[in-house]
């Protein structure tokens, strides 16, 4: 497999494009301290993509570059299976760590609105805020990739890590 260095992002297409689209907007901003390198930006997808079947052949292109996933979770996310439970799925496959963003910025699991099937597996729960999300994406894929063995359910951070933060 090559070189993993990308984040990939799970989201809402119709409610929750939003989100993504601040948080390619943090990273295009030269005076914010944000950046991720995008695996959406790998095989684009384009009006003419239909099919069920094509459109989950170039998502799996883009998982084999990704280290880590973020799903931004939204008032929809758990109930979307097509595509967003597919795509965790996959990334569970792939052993690729999971940072569970909520949008309503509630700091802990949000049980009314994460998808099933992460909600007992070990995947940390953020707010919606660029200092908590940049400090998830340097800080979670290692603490994942020595802990998963021995942690399992929900992740959150500490109040501390949150007033370091400045949130």
């Amino acid at each position: 497999m090559g070189y993993r260095n990308k984040t990939y992002i799970v989201f809402d297409g119709d409610n929750d494009i939003w989100a993504y689209r601040f948080m390619k907007g943090w990273k295009a901003n030269k005076n914010i301290d944000f950046d991720f390198h995008d695996a959406h930006d790998i095989n684009r997808l384009t009006s003419i993509a239909r099919s069920e079947q094509y459109i989950k052949g170039k998502l799996k292109e883009r998982f084999k570059s990704a280290k880590q996933i973020i799903v931004l979770i939204g008032d929809s996310t758990k109930n979307l299976y097509r595509y967003i439970r597919w795509e965790l799925e996959v990334a569970q496959g792939l052993d690729l760590p999971i940072i569970a963003v909520n949008l309503n910025n509630f700091r802990a699991q949000d049980n009314d609105r994460v998808p099933p099937i992460i909600r007992d597996e070990y995947v940390v729960h953020i707010p919606f805020k660029l200092a908590i999300i940049k400090y998830a994406l340097d800080n979670f894929p290692a603490e994942f990739k020595s802990r998963k063995a021995t942690d399992t359910g929900p992740r959150v951070y500490s109040e501390s890590i949150y007033k370091n933060l400045g949130l």
